[in-house]
């Protein structure tokens, strides 16, 4: 049996990327991205609504992302769909899915042409190629894009 984990979303940031780096020294960022559907209600009404998606990105993308990312910046987001368990401070068990971003490309240029603030360096979007993530060892049972038949 084939299944796929997909996920491709295009919208704004909610929040400045929050970068942070593991035990091991891995680089990880966390960065809310909204994205906004139009329709029309049974009364004719045309209806605003948002969704909110958790995306996080490790490596070399993450390290890129909070260097050039910040609130308001309209990105394409690539990845898979990951859901976590944990337990909250207060003892009660917490769950959260996000996307684990494999694939990230800006679709706008920064506010006056250079990176979120004055110290970074000036980047023309138009000269960025998409940045992948690190592809992840694969698992014998895993399928694998290169296996899908269409």
């Amino acid at each position: 049996m084939m299944s796929l984990n997909r996920a491709q979303v295009i919208g704004n940031l909610t929040r400045d990327p929050e970068l942070r780096t593991t035990a091991t020294g891995q680089s990880v960022v966390n960065m809310g991205v909204a994205t906004n559907r139009r329709y029309t209600d049974k009364n004719g009404q045309q209806v605003d609504q948002s969704e909110f998606h958790n995306v996080v990105a490790w490596g070399k993308l993450a390290d890129i992302a909070s260097q050039y990312l910040a609130k308001g910046r309209r990105v394409y987001v690539e990845g898979r769909l990951q859901t976590r368990e944990w337990e909250g401070q207060d003892g009660s068990k917490r769950r959260t899915t996000e996307i684990v971003a494999e694939n990230l490309i800006m679709l706008d240029r920064a506010p006056g042409g250079a990176g979120t603030s004055g110290s970074r360096t000036p980047f023309d979007v138009a000269q960025l190629e998409p940045i992948e993530a690190a592809p992840m060892p694969a698992h014998e049972d895993e399928i694998q894009v290169e296996d899908i038949p269409f």
